[in-house]
């Protein structure tokens, strides 16, 4: 039986936000703090994330560190939150394959140390960011199910996601720490900024903007199951406070696909891009022609309901980028050779 929510069980809380200053962090910080939590702590090291992207709020305290870092997780837990959305991570396959070692620190050990953290300071719940897009592998039946899961993975970050989901367990079993495993799909929105390690849908806009040919890895018909970020948030408010969320794991996605050559179309008509795609290899890892994932689980266990329509989701990030244009511009960085080539984790 799903439970009731309301936003306002956050009101008076106190609330860590790992990675807070990246995509999903910020419209979560912002949906927290409109929701009247007392404080909401931002704890990132900025390496996806900016500072100008961050909610101006009385009730957001911003602290630069990594969840590596003792020092960093002293500081944070030093303000008893009562609640931990762990959404730090070295994001995403391409990266993760460039850099490995990154990715295990990051991932693996900066996942168990806010668990440690979490525990020896009594937090009530942690909410950790899996990734559906990853931990199901390429062999597993549509739509992905909960049920599913495979040891055939296809880069470091689908391995460390994993990892994370299964230190999420011991830490449950074996200490009763509440603990709660939300698994994202494909995710898009205001507040993404577009880079050599980022998803499809920022760098598209992008280069599109830019009157540039968006390159399309494989045939074009590949589908992609994208969620919209206020979808997400509105999923990890529920996740954070429902009761039958504790032990758990779930998608949170649209339950719908999309391919992306439809998407790349979308795109350039939007912006007025006449320069059209063009194709490119597609990289060693990606192994996925589809992805489409199950909801049922999430709607029965906490009432989610993915509510905005893809077209207009993907307006609402071309108006973002609009009025960010000059930040954008600054911040948006791609490298030389196979990372540069666009990203859909």
């Amino acid at each position: 039986m799903t439970e009731s929510f309301s936003s306002a069980y956050y009101e008076g809380k106190t609330v860590l936000v790992t990675g807070g200053a990246g995509a999903i962090g910020t419209n979560l910080c912002s949906a927290l703090a409109e929701a009247g939590a007392a404080l909401v702590i931002i704890l990132d090291d900025l390496s996806s994330g900016y500072t100008w992207n961050i909610p101006r709020k009385r009730n957001i305290m911003f602290v630069k560190g990594c969840v590596t870092d003792d020092v960093s997780l002293k500081r944070v837990f030093f303000e008893k939150p009562e609640i931990v959305f762990h959404l730090a991570a070295f994001f995403a396959n391409q990266n993760s394959v460039d850099y490995p070692e990154k990715d295990i620190s990051v991932n693996g050990l900066g996942t168990l140390k806010i668990l440690e953290y979490s525990l020896f300071n009594g937090v009530k719940r942690v909410v950790y960011a899996s990734s559906g897009c990853s931990i199901y592998g390429s062999a597993a039946p549509l739509p992905l199910r909960e049920d599913f899961m495979s040891m055939n993975l296809s880069t470091p970050y689908q391995i460390t996601k994993m990892l994370g989901e299964l230190y999420c367990n011991f830490f449950h079993n074996h200490y009763g720490l509440n603990v709660v495993k939300a698994r994202f799909f494909n995710s898009y929105g205001p507040g993404e900024v577009p880079g050599q390690y980022r998803n499809v849908i920022p760098n598209f806009i992008y280069w599109a903007m830019k009157g540039e040919p968006l390159p399309i890895t494989g045939t074009g018909e590949e589908t992609r199951d994208f969620t919209y970020v206020g979808d997400l948030v509105n999923g990890l408010l529920r996740a954070g406070h429902n009761e039958n969320a504790i032990g758990q794991e779930f998608n949170l996605a649209s339950g719908k696909e999309t391919r992306i050559i439809d998407l790349a179309t979308m795109i350039n008509g939007a912006v007025g891009n006449n320069a059209g795609i063009k194709f490119v290899n597609r990289r060693k890892w990606d192994t996925k022609s589809r992805l489409l994932a199950s909801v049922e689980k999430a709607k029965s266990l906490i009432g989610y309901e993915p509510r905005v329509e893809f077209r207009e989701g993907l307006m609402n990030a071309i108006d973002w980028f609009r009025e960010n244009r000059a930040q954008i511009e600054q911040a948006a960085s791609f490298g030389p050779g196979l990372s540069s080539a666009v990203r859909d984790k």
